[in-house]
């Protein structure tokens, strides 16, 4: 063997196939000759990924989440406009370059912990053995469309995660002087004097001439300007314009009812104990036992078997056919050993629960509701057909709908938020409606759509009305307040800051108040604490209270009125020294925590930047069925994560 490649080592095709590969390793690297370049992963953290599909079903489950919280739907369309998958796509990065680090430095949970943990999970535990159930498990997963690799992957990373966090805050305890000044920060009171500045301290401005409002109109266009709004024109197909009082088919009826017989009538139900034996001999001695009045779940445990136990289940529940078909013969109380498909076995049966054939009129109003609505949901798709049939044969919206025999309706203008010109809802428009309506443009129709529920609609866009600024008479008076109290703002403005200048200068509180006809009200022992509660400062105020050192004087924003106030900061006092020693200490593990948080989120950032974590956001729109970003030409650069760039 060794000679023969030595033979073809020696051959003129080596040579040029030798040739090629030093000629490919010199272009592109030697670890990309056997690496591949290509890659759809939306996230490549060392030898992790996330794959299109994983983001997709993150993404879902984020959003499903999301809708839970605010307690109402949150589509795709409004996920993405408030960032939800470039969030996401971060948060994955972060999540897998900080597992993989773990991984590099070898914090691995052992298989056996992973065992032990997986068989913990109440919801892969079999309902009648109380035990961990793999097919259940692979059920539960598939539902929620995992693989069992997949989630075993995360079960790892949060156990490591969660050894790591408890190797880090365990006896980890902050210096007294990072708590002390926190202590210092949190218990340190203010003092405040202040005066208002109201209107009555200056002239009030002249009313605006057209001029200048048309003006403020332009310069406000954005805030001002008005949607686009349409009308439309509405053709629906619903089971309600259909009569409810449809006849019944008597025939039908019937049919539908021995159909149907066996799902609506209540079957017998009974509790059965089975406990599997290795002979029938062993069956007989366990049969004389459970006769005798024996626990059937110790006798099964005194022949290594563990009972079966069926509670007030139908025939259908029991595993063997056999097996039920013996429990289900049996009176109260009988035992019998049965030779079934599975095995031999000895039932015992408990309870029994008759159960009760239902008869037609028993269920005939619920029957003849299921057939009237099934008539009308076919005599709806029959008019939107003959819709349909017209609507190509080149008829109008309003046309076809007349020959088909459905109602027309004109909705609008209405914007494409479903609003009307008054800013309110527009009754009758549908988001699909909307959707599809400003889809089209002015003039033309669409196709027949399916709006649910049996439900159909067609719409006609007869006018739009592009986006505008309101004429200047319909917003006037509006407009003329707006700008009365700017140009107010704006003078009280200058008549506070004039005020403090003179308290800067050395004027006492008190004699720059008094000059406007103003008096003096103290605020003392404000603190970080009771300064929500403060009703008398504006949250402006106590902003800038907190901030400047004493003897600072400052204007902000009145809490009681309209107006301004002009205030000196007069006191600032530290807390003793016994109460900042206790709150020093009671503050240590708060603040520890903090500190933990930080380093937590420290190491991901680490973790990232160390192993070059990359995020392809192409393919992460292109999983959500979206068009790849605008890159304007930096190429590959605009999918790297930032990380990735400061390399």
């Amino acid at each position: 063997m060794i000679a023969s490649f030595r033979a073809f080592a020696k051959s003129w095709f080596a040579t040029l196939l030798i040739g090629l590969l030093i000629v490919s390793f010199a272009v592109f690297g030697v670890q990309d000759v056997f690496r591949g370049r290509i890659s759809n992963s939306v996230v490549t953290a060392g030898s992790r990924t996330v794959t299109p599909q994983q983001f997709k079903r993150e993404f879902d489950s984020y959003r499903k989440g999301l809708e839970q919280q605010v307690g109402q739907p949150v589509t795709q369309e409004i996920a993405i406009e408030n960032h939800l998958d470039a969030r996401l796509l971060e948060e994955l990065a972060n999540q897998e370059g900080f597992a993989a680090l773990l991984g590099k430095i070898g914090l691995k949970p052992a298989d056996s912990l992973m065992k032990a943990q997986l068989e913990k999970i109440p919801a892969f535990f079999d309902q009648v053995s109380g035990r961990f159930d793999k097919t259940l498990y692979l059920q539960k997963l598939g539902e929620n469309q995992f693989t069992a690799p997949e989630f075993e992957q995360r079960m790892r990373d949060d156990i490591a995660q969660n050894h790591f966090a408890s190797g880090m805050v365990n006896g980890m305890r902050v210096p007294r002087a990072y708590t002390a000044l926190g202590a210092v920060m949190d218990m340190e009171t203010r003092d405040v004097g202040f005066f208002p500045v109201d209107p009555r301290s200056v002239a009030q401005p002249a009313l605006p001439t057209d001029a200048q409002l048309t003006q403020f109109m332009k310069d406000n266009a954005a805030q001002l300007m008005r949607p686009e709004f349409r009308v439309l024109t509405v053709v629906k197909f619903s089971p309600s314009m259909v009569s409810q009082n449809l006849p019944i088919d008597e025939a039908e009826l019937k049919k539908r009812f021995d159909y149907r017989k066996d799902t609506l009538s209540q079957p017998e139900t009974r509790t059965v104990a089975q406990i599997p034996v290795k002979d029938a001999k062993t069956g007989q001695a366990v049969a004389q036992r459970l006769s005798s009045g024996e626990n059937p779940s110790l006798v099964a445990k005194s022949v290594g078997a563990e009972a079966i136990i069926y509670a007030d289940k139908p025939r259908t529940a029991i595993a063997d056919s056999k097996v039920g078909a013996a429990a289900f013969s049996l009176p109260r109380g009988g035992v019998s050993v049965v030779q079934g498909d599975l095995g031999t076995a000895v039932v015992i049966v408990g309870a029994i629960t008759p159960g009760h054939t239902v008869t037609l009129e028993e269920v005939r109003p619920a029957l003849e509701a299921e057939l009237r609505k099934d008539a009308a949901a076919q005599k709806v798709y029959d008019i939107s057909q003959a819709y349909d049939d017209a609507h190509a044969g080149g008829a109008s919206l309003a046309e076809a709908a007349k020959k088909a025999g459905a109602p027309t309706i004109t909705l609008g203008p209405v914007t494409e938020q479903g609003q009307g010109l008054n800013g309110q809802p527009v009754p009758g428009v549908t988001p699909q409606m909307l959707k599809t309506a400003f889809a089209l443009a002015a003039g033309t129709d669409s196709e027949i759509e399916d709006a649910g529920q049996g439900e159909y609609f067609a719409v006609r866009v007869e006018k739009v009305i592009g986006k505008a600024l309101p004429p200047l008479a319909e917003v006037k008076p509006q407009l003329v307040r707006v700008w009365m109290l700017r140009e107010m703002t704006k003078r009280l403005q200058a008549k506070a800051d004039e005020l403090a200048a003179r308290v800067k200068k050395g004027e006492s509180l008190e004699a720059v108040a008094g000059s406007v006809g103003q008096r003096v009200v103290r605020v003392t022992g404000l603190d970080r604490q009771n300064a929500a509660q403060n009703q008398t400062l504006s949250r402006d105020a106590l902003g800038k209270a907190f901030n400047l050192p004493k003897g600072d004087v400052f204007t902000a924003e009145n809490g009681q009125a309209f107006g301004l106030v002009v205030a000196k900061l007069e006191g600032v006092h530290a807390p003793s020294g016994s109460t900042l020693a206790r709150a020093t200490e009671d503050m240590r593990p708060q603040v520890t925590m903090a500190l933990f948080r930080e380093l937590g989120a420290d190491a991901r950032r680490y973790a990232r930047t160390e192993l070059k974590v990359k995020v392809n956001t192409d393919q992460a729109r292109a999983a959500l069925g979206l068009e790849p970003e605008d890159t304007k030409g930096k190429g590959d650069k605009a999918k790297t994560s930032k990380s990735e760039k400061d390399q």
